[in-house]
């Protein structure tokens, strides 16, 4: 599609393989957008020339017959490195008409392989002794067949209930119970692509806030400049202390604990977080073990004190690779309040023959970096 940058598009039930040349002759456009949370999702659009197979191919092989699942995998190779941006399935079809006499357009949309977590309910399913951890392990060792490797980070407040007191039992589908178990601990999960095709990992815990950052996005440098538009946001009212209450089994009066800002879930990425000018008192702990309580005033501080927030737009052959979300970014040629190191919280990949372009928002719980300079 560009020089230095090649496509691979895989399509197939279960097992996807390389699609025909005549399915990647009528693709004009791909979107990729990938997130911390919530599904990962993908477009595809198809110009479909007089009597073309591509309608049939893609609403008969997409669940409308004997195929459930129609797997897509896409696999942008850049400058001899190949990065699986997309290994998912497809859920819904349109067909547009052509205007003008121009070429009808398929457009195929779909999601990450969360998406075959969420086919089968099993409610009522019993987990007894198990803490969150072991019951996430177990649900998702029933996907490995279709390459899912499972990561499973155990909260920073183990609780493991006790078969006498109670015995967890699941709510809903695998997808609905995994991630509601990661939002009572503070955690998050999702499917992420490769390294290698066919293969993802599921990782269910903290968001990585911590390790080697990518090269830095670049504003306002002159040649240097690596991004087409960035802008940034500071929200001091959302930031809040959380206050969990834990119940005294001797006396049953409930104990108030004010959970601070700064946390394991939320390790400070600035020299100056934010001062807190609200207080959120949650009730509903009471109801819970110490652990969980705990938990819940940990997840609730890390959601709300990602007070700086960045959008833009990058220029992908000038920043020399794929940006990747999920993981740390350098940011310089901001100023001082704004430079340093964030955490990129969501991409949209868009390609078109000739171009590739990228979209990012990144997260921050501080103002002013906290380190000297960031990789280049």
């Amino acid at each position: 599609m560009i020089d230095g940058v090649r496509l691979t598009l895989m399509v197939g039930p279960a097992v996807p393989v390389p699609a025909q040349r005549f399915v990647i002759d009528a693709l004009t456009e791909v979107e990729v957008q990938a997130k911390t949370e919530g599904a990962s999702a993908f477009q595809l659009s198809f110009a479909l020339p007089r009597n073309s197979p591509l309608e049939t191919l893609f609403l008969v092989g997409g669940g409308a017959s004997a195929v459930p699942i129609m797997r897509v995998v896409i696999i942008v190779t850049m400058r001899g490195v190949p990065r699986v941006l997309m290994d998912g399935v497809m859920t819904n079809h349109e067909l547009t008409p052509g205007s003008d006499g121009g070429a009808p357009t398929l457009t195929v949309t779909g999601e990450d392989l969360r998406r075959v977590m969420d086919y089968i309910e099993l409610t009522g399913m019993p987990y007894p002794a198990m803490p969150a951890m072991a019951r996430v392990n177990l649900m998702l060792v029933k996907y490995l067949a279709f390459g899912i490797v499972p990561m499973v980070i155990p909260s920073v407040v183990p609780d493991v209930p006790i078969p006498i007191d109670r015995i967890p039992t699941q709510k809903g589908t695998d997808l609905q119970y995994i991630e509601a178990l990661a939002e009572l601990v503070g955690h998050v999960f999702y499917v992420d692509p490769g390294p290698a095709p066919l293969t993802s990992t599921a990782y269910w815990g903290p968001p990585i806030k911590f390790g080697l950052p990518q090269p830095a996005l670049n504003v306002d440098m002159d040649a240097h400049t690596n991004v087409e538009s960035l802008s940034f946001g500071y929200d001091s009212e959302k930031a809040t202390v959380p206050i969990v209450f834990i119940q005294n089994q001797e006396t049953k009066v409930p104990i108030p604990i004010p959970i601070p800002p700064v946390t394991p879930l939320s390790p400070p990425l600035g020299a100056v977080p934010p001062i807190p000018k609200n207080f959120r008192y949650m009730f509903g702990t009471s109801k819970m073990s110490p652990a969980q309580a705990v938990m819940v005033g940990l997840a609730e501080s890390a959601r709300s004190n990602d007070v700086v927030t960045a959008q833009g737009a990058l220029d992908v052959l000038r920043y020399g690779r794929l940006l990747k979300p999920r993981g740390l970014v350098g940011v310089r040629g901001a100023g001082l309040t704004f430079d340093g190191i964030y955490y990129v919280d969501s991409v949209t990949t868009r390609l078109r023959r000739g171009e590739i372009k990228q979209s990012f928002s990144l997260t921050r719980n501080a103002l002013i970096s906290n380190t000297p300079k960031v990789p280049v």
